[in-house]
């Protein structure tokens, strides 16, 4: 353990240092011991606000929130590689809890990034803490892929900006004490900027969403109706939101990424133990060729997308554009979950569309992924740009 397994010759790396393995290895005994009883007891119900904010409180203590953060922020200074990693123990044993965590880290890695002295002064320790929870509102309910054509306005007023417009699909909405908000500035499509709301002194409302899966975390609407900013809490200018976007997704992209890979593992681990105590004419189905072929390609394709969300994760960490790479590795891994907790359902058979096991609800889950962060198909379309320089949108 601990010596080089692999390295790229653009600069990537899988060695991991031991205290890097003890980090792991604390994630992994935490989510055993603690949050797998957790989430098995509480079963598909929604964790309301203070729950998953004593949640992301604990699993702060393990590199969540403030470890991609530098020790001049108040962070633990850890790789997005590294937690990379971490966040796939988490969603080896619920994805709704991984994402609702992976979120506040963006929100705080965003506002460190973003937020002026002064608001970071006021706020960011309390977000660091996990006192206060946030999210980033871009999609609306008329507006998909294309963050060109939102419709959310920001007007000067005294004193301030009045936002005025709806998001949908916005995870964590309903925990959030904050919001990030891309809005409208002016009229032309790329002039897009990004606002701080803090929810107690410009409220506005959430509806949360029911879906097919991952009902334990909020992804809701967020509705802003004359809601009213300070001026000093307007964080870019020039429409220069679009591009602060395009960078947020670069790293959110993998790591959705990676979220997908911790479900495929868990029904992959789920698959393999039913294969070795099933047994049908006369032995145990991991015996069977077809069952112990479909295992191996599960498991191939759970390392290639591993590997894809690592390379874009370590070419943000070297500071490497890597808008394609970011793509590639979403696209194809949230594509494999489904694939693979599919393959764990067959080798189930009957019983794995049974609500007592659990590769019924990792398929549903899994199924979500391929469309957050950028569908596959416009994950496609942006590698495509960058083989090309031209742009099929």
């Amino acid at each position: 353990m601990g010596e080089v397994v692999y390295q790229h010759k653009d600069g990537l790396s899988l060695t991991l240092s031991s205290d890097e393995l003890e980090m792991i290895e604390a994630v992994r005994r935490y989510c055993t011991g603690e949050l797998l009883p957790f989430v098995r007891s509480h079963g598909p119900n929604y964790i309301p606000p203070e729950t998953m904010r004593k949640i992301f409180k604990r699993l702060s203590e393990f590199g969540f929130v403030n470890g991609p953060l530098n020790a001049e922020s108040g962070g633990l200074g850890i790789s997005l590689k590294m937690f990379g990693l971490i966040l796939e123990e988490v969603c080896r044993v619920s994805a709704s809890v991984g994402t609702a965590a992976l979120i506040q880290t963006l929100m705080a890695r965003a506002f460190v990034n973003l937020a002026t002295s002064d608001l970071r002064e006021r706020y960011l320790q309390r977000i660091l803490d996990c006192d206060l929870l946030g999210c980033i509102a871009i999609s609306e309910p008329d507006v998909g892929s294309n963050v060109a054509e939102i419709k959310c306005k920001a007007v000067e007023v005294d004193g301030g900006y009045s936002i005025s417009g709806s998001k949908s699909w916005i995870s964590n909405g309903d925990y959030s004490d904050f919001c990030f908000c891309v809005a409208r500035t002016g009229e032309s499509p790329l002039t897009l900027d990004l606002f701080f709301v803090d929810r107690a002194v410009s409220p506005y409302d959430v509806r949360n969403i029911h879906k097919m899966g991952l009902n334990e975390t909020s992804t809701a609407q967020v509705f802003f109706d004359n809601c009213v900013v300070p001026t000093e809490n307007r964080l870019t200018f020039g429409g220069q939101g679009m591009r602060q976007v395009s960078i947020l997704f670069a790293v959110s992209r993998p790591l959705t990424g990676v979220i997908s890979v911790g479900i495929a593992r868990a029904a992959l681990d789920a698959a393999i133990e039913y294969s070795k105590v099933r047994t049908q004419h006369g032995k145990a189905i991991a015996g069977h060729q077809l069952v112990s072929a479909a295992l191996g390609e599960m498991a191939t394709h759970i390392d290639a997308a591993r590997l894809l969300v690592l390379r874009a994760l370590d070419m943000c960490d070297r500071g490497v554009r890597c808008d394609a790479e970011a793509a590639m590795s979403k696209w194809f891994a949230s594509e494999m979950a489904v694939d693979v907790t599919s393959k764990a359902i067959q080798i189930h058979g009957a019983n794995g569309i049974a609500t007592e096991y659990e590769v019924e609800r990792l398929f549903r889950e899994a199924r979500i992924f391929p469309i957050p962060e950028g569908t596959t198909e416009i994950n496609k379309l942006i590698v495509g740009r960058a083989l090309t320089g031209i742009s099929a949108f």
